[in-house]
C-alpha cells in the first residue's frame, strides 16, 4: 500500500487510523463554532434543570436514592444526563460546521436520553422513579432551550463567520471551470486546487490536495470502486471534509439498509409499515400552522395594510396566478410591495434581469418596488398572506415554492419535477441562498434534493432556519 505523502510513518498502517493530532486545529473557525454550540447546549440543559428544580420544590422532592450529591444546586443526576446527553450530541455530529441548524435533531437526542433514563430507572426500581413534574419540566424545558439557544448561537456565529474556506475540486474535465466559478462567486469558498475525478487514485492527486491546504474537498462523478477503499479514509484522515455531489440514485441510498443478499451487497428500500402517516401528519401541521398563525398575525395584517394603503395607491394585497401541484394554476397572495402597474413594465425590464439563465426575473434594485414594499420584501412579511393558500389546500408551509407562468414556460424538461409535490411558502431553496442563487438550475436541484430526501425532520429544520434567515433579513430583495 502506498504511503501518504507528506506523512512521516515508520510502518504500513490501517487506513482508518488517524493521522497525528494537529493542535493547530483547534484554534480554527470550525472549533470555535463547536466549543461554542457546546457551551450553548451545556447552559441551556443548566438552566433547565434549575428551573425544574425549582418549580418541584413545590410538589414532590426527588427521592434520596436518585440525588447522588449536589453540585451547583443540581442534584447529580441531572449532571449525568447533561454529560450523558453532550456525548451522545458529540457521537452524533451535532458539533460540526453543518449541525448549527439541526435543530429538530437535537431536541430529538435530548428526547431519547430522558425517556431512555426514565426506561432504566423504571426496569432497576419502579419505586424510584423521579416526580412526574420534576421529570416533565426537565425535559421539555431542556429541549426548548436547547433548540432556543441554538437557534440564537447560529445567528450570532453567523455575524462573525468572515473566514474564506479552502476548497479543492475534483470532476469530470468539463465540469472543473463550472464548479470553480460557482464557488468563486460565493465569497466564502475560495478554490485552491482542482483535479480530475479520474486521477483520484493516485499519489499525485491525494498530495496536491494534502499540499494545498484545503479545509473541504468538492467531488463529483467518482469512480465508485475507488472512493471508499481510497479518497474517503484518506481524507478523514487528515481531518479534511468531503463534500459528494450525488446523482439522483445516490440521493436514495440514505434512506437504504445495508444488506448482504446472495453474497452481493445490497440497499434495502423497503416500504413502511404504516405508509403514508408522515405525510398525513405534515397536511395536519400544515393546516394547524396556517390557522395560528393567521389568528395570531392578525393585528400584523391589519397594520400592514393600512401602510400599504397610506404609503402608495392600488389594492393591499397582490394576488398572481402560479404553478401548482401537478401543474395546475392557482392565485398566489401576498401583500402588494409595487406599484399597481408592476406586470406591465416587467417587460420594459426583462433586458436589466439579474437571474444567470433568465429562467426567473430577479432586480436586486427594481424600481417598481415601493418604500414600504422594501422593508415588507426585507423581512418577508409580504409572504405571510400565503397562509390563506395552505388553508385553501394549495400550498404547504414547506415545499418547492411556486414560480410566475412566465418563468416555468422557460423551464427545461426536468425541472417539471418541482410539481409533484405541493408548493411552500418556505423550502429549502429559500434557506441555501435565496436570492443569491444566480441560476435557476441550482434552485432547481435543491428542490430535488428536497423531494428525494424529505421527512418532517426536515421540514420543521427548514421552517426554523427561515426564522433564523428572516431575522437576519438576508438574502430577500
Amino acid at each position: 500500500m502506498d504511503q501518504i505523502p507528506g506523512v512521516a510513518c515508520q510502518k504500513a498502517t490501517d487506513i482508518r487510523a488517524p493521522y497525528r493530532l494537529d493542535w493547530h486545529k483547534l484554534f480554527c473557525w470550525r472549533w470555535h463554532q463547536a466549543i461554542a454550540l457546546l457551551m450553548c447546549d451545556l447552559a441551556a440543559l443548566a438552566i433547565a434543570g434549575r428551573i425544574a428544580a425549582h418549580l418541584n420544590q413545590f410538589y414532590a422532592p426527588l427521592p434520596p436514592p436518585l440525588v447522588l450529591g449536589t453540585w451547583l444546586g443540581l442534584p447529580g443526576l441531572f449532571w449525568i444526563l447533561m454529560t450523558v446527553t453532550l456525548l451522545l450530541f458529540a457521537h452524533s455530529g451535532l458539533y460540526s460546521t453543518s449541525s448549527r441548524w439541526k435543530y429538530v435533531r437535537s431536541g430529538q437526542q435530548v428526547s431519547a436520553i430522558y425517556l431512555s433514563a426514565l426506561l432504566l430507572g423504571y426496569f432497576y426500581d419502579p419505586k424510584l422513579a423521579p416526580p412526574r413534574s420534576l421529570f416533565i419540566t426537565a425535559w421539555l424545558g431542556s429541549v426548548a432551550l436547547v433548540i432556543g439557544f441554538r437557534l440564537v448561537a447560529s445567528l450570532v456565529l453567523k455575524q462573525f463567520e468572515h473566514a474564506q474556506t479552502h476548497i479543492f475540486l475534483l470532476a469530470r474535465a468539463e465540469r472543473l471551470s463550472t464548479l470553480a466559478q460557482v464557488l468563486q462567486r460565493r465569497s466564502r469558498y475560495h478554490v485552491v486546487g482542482m483535479a480530475f475525478a479520474s486521477t483520484i487514485s493516485t499519489t499525485a492527486t491525494i498530495q496536491a490536495i494534502l499540499s494545498s491546504g484545503a479545509q473541504e474537498v468538492l467531488a463529483e462523478s467518482l469512480p465508485q470502486t475507488e472512493l471508499a477503499s481510497g479518497l474517503y479514509w484518506q481524507l478523514r484522515r487528515a481531518g479534511i471534509t468531503l463534500r459528494l455531489i450525488p446523482s439522483s440514485v445516490e440521493m436514495l441510498h440514505r434512506r437504504g439498509v445495508p444488506e448482504v443478499i446472495a453474497g452481493i451487497p445490497t440497499l434495502r428500500m423497503e416500504a413502511a409499515l404504516f405508509g403514508g402517516w408522515d405525510y398525513r401528519l405534515k397536511c395536519w401541521f400544515d393546516w394547524v400552522g396556517a390557522l395560528l398563525g393567521l389568528i395570531l398575525l392578525s393585528p400584523l395584517f391589519l397594520v400592514v395594510a393600512i401602510a400599504i394603503k397610506l404609503s402608495s395607491p392600488g389594492a393591499i394585497f397582490f394576488c398572481q396566478e402560479r404553478m401548482g401541484l401537478h401543474g395546475r394554476v392557482f392565485q398566489m397572495w401576498k401583500f402588494r410591495t409595487m406599484i399597481p402597474d408592476a406586470e406591465t413594465l416587467q417587460a420594459a425590464l426583462e433586458q436589466h434581469n439579474e437571474a444567470g439563465d433568465g429562467v426567473m426575473f430577479k432586480i436586486r434594485r427594481d424600481p417598481r418596488v415601493t418604500a414600504i414594499g422594501q422593508f415588507l420584501r426585507q423581512t418577508s412579511i409580504d409572504e405571510l398572506p400565503q397562509l390563506f393558500n395552505v388553508l385553501l389546500g394549495q400550498m404547504s408551509l414547506v415545499g418547492p415554492r411556486p414560480l410566475p407562468l412566465r418563468d416555468v414556460e422557460r423551464f427545461d424538461p426536468w425541472h417539471h419535477t418541482r410539481h409533484q409535490v405541493l408548493p411552500g411558502i418556505t423550502g429549502l431553496w429559500q434557506v441555501s441562498g435565496r436570492s443569491s442563487l444566480d441560476a435557476f438550475n441550482d434552485a432547481a436541484r435543491l428542490d430535488l434534493y428536497y423531494i428525494d430526501n424529505w421527512s418532517l425532520n426536515l421540514d420543521l429544520e427548514i421552517l426554523l432556519e427561515t426564522v433564523k434567515i428572516v431575522a437576519c433579513g438576508k438574502g430577500a430583495y
